[in-house]
């Protein structure tokens, strides 16, 4: 039953909002390269906070060029 739960619960949150994932490829990818030259087993912690850094760093870089383009005209 806990694997079930396991399972279910992300496919469920994935599926209840849409996912912007802008850079997340190229920030895991660098991360998890990064992470295993630090060390065994931190390639793939180093590709999710690869991955999370990118994908905030576009965001952020989007939300500028709205406002930008928003005081253009």
């Amino acid at each position: 039953m806990r694997y079930i739960t396991l399972v279910a619960l992300p496919l469920l949150a994935m599926s209840a909002s849409p996912v912007l994932a802008k850079g997340c490829i190229r920030g895991a990818a660098a991360g998890g390269v990064g992470g295993h030259f630090v060390g065994k087993g931190h390639a793939v912690m180093g590709a999710a906070v690869g991955c999370a850094v990118a994908h905030h760093h576009y965001a952020k870089q989007a939300k500028a060029e709205k406002a930008r383009a928003r005081t253009r005209g």
